[in-house]
């Protein structure tokens, strides 16, 4: 699935990823292949993220994300 965390600064990371978990304000969830459509507010926290085998991370004030046909798409404040 593709991956996008963006900034106002610009972009953070954008590509394909197997997993992400995300910091929703009522706990973290993942992200898998083919998961259903959602929108949520993230808190403060940890983006975890694989690609290519590896776990990478990003540290987040909150933001938005949106989840739709494969698609992550994660705003940050």
């Amino acid at each position: 699935m593709n991956l996008e965390i963006i900034s106002s600064e610009g972009v953070v990371f954008r590509g394909e990823v197997t997993k992400v978990t995300l910091p929703g304000e009522l706990g973290s969830f993942t992200v898998l292949e083919d998961h259903a459509s959602l929108l949520s507010t993230l808190s403060a926290g940890v983006i975890e993220y694989e690609t290519d085998g590896e776990l990478k991370t990003v540290n987040i004030e909150g933001g938005f994300v949106d989840v739709n046909n494969n698609r992550v798409a994660v705003c940050l404040r």
